[in-house]
Parts: structure tokens; C-alpha cells; sequence
């Protein structure tokens, strides 16, 4: 039942748009336009943020451009100093998250909450000041990405693989927070090779028989591929 839940959350909010009547997307709006135009002009020193932002727009006309710039700001002053087992800025990560995002044309809430994934996890930062500085629907994307997070797959057996993810299933009340999560993964997979061989088995193994089917059972063909 959560199964099917979900996956109708596909289907009733589909990626490119947020909460746009259908037709209404044919050509950029001015406004939007004029938006991305100064955002581009105030992140001249960000040029991650300016890629995202680039993205971001293109696949999807009625993105909220302003939301994903202080998203970004807030996520890289919390993630400053910070760095992954490549030596990359730890926020270098939390871009290439969003940007997956950006590309298969999600929304802009989801982009956002794809920045700020780790927040919650590996900064100092509450819940409740993410609701307060975003609202309640990206501080529980966030929150579910971070409970998602906190469950380690071990086992080998198929049948515990289907266990694992129906559970994965049944954690999530949106969707998003499982998209988030496929795109955390994707980047994680593709710079594997900083880790140790024992990690690099761990994560592949889980992504493989937990992550891969489950991008295969809610009809995302491009990440599947990727992740297998």
C-alpha cells in the first residue's frame, strides 16, 4: 500500500513543473528570466551555484530560482570547512546532489532540499531552523533523508533485500525524500573510488540490490541505469 502511495505521488506531481497548470509552460516567463539574470550576476563567485541555477531553470520554467540560491548559502556557510575523503569541499557534494535533481526536472523544493541533505546529519543545525528558514515541507525532506541515512543494509539474502526496501518504503510520506536519496547515492557511487575497498563493497552492494530496483519500481530508467 505505501508502495502504490508513492508512486501515485509521481504521477500527481510530475518533474519540470511546481504546481504549474498544464500549457503553461511553453515559453520562460519574463519575471523568471529577469530572476535568473541577477541571481547569475550575485553568485559571480559562486560558479557551482550558477551552474545549479542555469540547470535548474532550463528544465523547469516556474523554478523557484530564489529559494535554491539561499538554500545554497545557507547550506555552504554550515558546510564551510568541511571536506570529503577526496579532499573536495564537502558542499562540492551537496551541489552535485541538487544537480541530479535539476537534470531529471524536479521541483524546486526538491532541488533545495537536495542541498541542504546533510545538514541535519554533519552540522549543527535543528530541524526547526530549517522549517523556520524554508518551512515545514523541505524541513521534512531534509529530516526523511537524514532517518533514511541512519539504517544500514547487511544482509545478502534477496529476501531481505525486498524487506529493506518495502521499509524504506513505508518511512517516506513523500516521494521526494526517496529522490533525494537516489541522488545522494548517484554522487556517492560516482566518486567510490575514495573510499576503502571494505566501504566501496558495503555501498555498492546496497546499491545494487536496494537502491537500483527500487528506481526500476518507481519508473526512473535513467538513475537505475546509472546506479547498477
Amino acid at each position: 500500500m505505501e508502495a502504490f502511495a508513492l508512486e501515485k505521488q509521481l504521477t500527481d506531481h510530475p518533474a519540470g513543473t511546481d504546481s504549474a497548470p498544464p500549457g503553461e509552460l511553453a515559453a520562460k516567463p519574463p519575471e523568471q528570466a529577469n530572476c535568473l539574470d541577477r541571481l547569475l550576476e550575485e553568485a559571480s563567485d559562486h560558479l557551482q551555484l550558477q551552474m545549479l541555477l542555469i540547470e535548474t531553470a532550463a528544465g523547469n520554467e516556474q523554478a523557484d530560482l530564489g529559494l535554491i540560491a539561499r538554500a545554497y548559502h545557507f547550506a555552504a556557510a554550515r558546510h564551510t570547512g568541511q571536506t570529503r575523503k577526496s579532499g573536495e569541499p564537502f558542499m562540492q557534494h551537496c551541489v552535485e546532489v541538487a544537480r541530479i535533481l535539476a537534470q531529471v526536472r524536479l521541483d524546486s523544493t526538491t532541488v533545495a532540499a537536495g542541498l541542504l541533505h546533510d545538514v541535519l546529519e554533519d552540522t549543527p543545525v535543528t530541524i526547526e531552523e530549517i522549517g523556520v528558514e524554508f518551512g515545514p515541507e523541505i524541513a521534512g525532506l531534509t529530516d526523511g533523508v537524514t532517518k533514511i541515512e541512519r539504517f544500514q543494509y547487511e544482509s545478502r539474502e534477496k529476501r531481505q533485500a525486498e524487506t529493506y526496501r518495502k521499509m524504506l518504503l513505508s518511512m517516506v510520506k513523500d516521494i521526494r525524500v526517496i529522490l533525494v536519496k537516489f541522488a545522494d547515492r548517484l554522487h556517492n557511487m560516482r566518486t567510490l573510488d575514495h573510499v576503502d575497498e571494505e566501504q566501496q563493497m558495503r555501498i555498492a552492494r546496497e546499491t545494487t540490490e536496494v537502491y537500483a530496483p527500487l528506481a526500476h519500481r518507481l519508473g526512473l530508467a535513467r538513475i537505475r541505469w546509472e546506479l547498477e
